[in-house]
């Protein structure tokens, strides 16, 4: 067991293994997704947002990370919780909030709305409102860069009520037969939108779902922007081997 010094070394070692610059980027980048989100939730209780509106708050951290982790060119595609995603990849918050107002200066042009943003030059394949529909999509996309032979990779984003989807297994199968340079990644608050997994479920620890197809897979800790860098740069790894997909549960809230 190790001793109180030993934890207070790794402790202190933890804190200092990145750049100063590291840690105010993901700082001013989690705050701008705060912020943004905390001002969509206001207009939509004012009814000048429109339609569906599912927010990011709490959850800045799995998208924070996974950015630092990841190379320029590598891919992003997530569900109908978007607005953030783009925000840490570069995309310019106006239009994102253009976007949520059906403006044609909107990121989609005034089409998508809240739940379809897209971002072309920034490699965000979207929002979609279709639970669990993007996950073939990011399968699909990562295997373009493995049969291009770009060495990049998609990480595709889903929330916990996606894994009760057949689409959801089917794309891991056949991502893990023919090792596909993919990144799933469950963002699971426990409560999808507002059914507990334990209602919907036996298999409560969603990571376990990887297994059925001899999947790495990992739980992690969603809330910690440095254990979300951390376990995509590993599972990046394992993509750009040629090894295949990792199954990622980011446990948040």
């Amino acid at each position: 067991m190790a001793s109180v010094k030993e934890k207070k070394k790794s402790k202190a070692t933890s804190k200092n293994e990145f750049s100063k610059s590291t840690y105010i980027t993901w700082y001013e980048t989690m705050l701008m997704m705060r912020k943004f989100e905390e001002k969509a939730g206001q207009l939509y209780g004012q009814q000048k947002i429109k339609g569906f509106c599912h927010l990011y708050i709490g959850q800045e951290a799995c998208v924070a990370g996974a950015v630092s982790a990841l190379e320029e060119g590598d891919k992003y595609i997530t569900a109908y919780r978007d607005h953030a995603h783009p925000i840490a990849l570069g995309t310019d918050p106006k239009r994102i909030m253009a976007e949520l107002f059906a403006k044609e200066t909107g990121i989609s042009k005034g089409k998508g709305g809240s739940m379809h943003i897209f971002d072309k030059e920034h490699n965000f394949f979207g929002g979609h409102g279709i639970v669990g529909g993007q996950v073939p999509l990011g399968a699909g996309i990562a295997f373009a860069e493995k049969y291009n032979n770009t060495g990049k990779l998609c990480i595709c984003y889903m929330g916990d009520g996606a894994v009760r989807q057949g689409a959801f297994h089917e794309a891991l199968n056949i991502a893990m037969t023919m090792k596909i340079p993919v990144i799933f990644v469950i963002e699971n608050n426990g409560y999808a939108m507002g059914t507990s997994v334990q209602r919907t479920s036996n298999v409560t620890g969603l990571d376990q779902l990887g297994a059925a197809y001899e999947m790495p897979s990992e739980s992690v800790d969603g809330m910690s922007v440095i254990d979300v860098h951390h376990a995509v740069a590993r599972a990046a790894e394992r993509a750009r081997k040629g090894d295949g997909p990792t199954l990622l549960e980011f446990r948040t809230y």
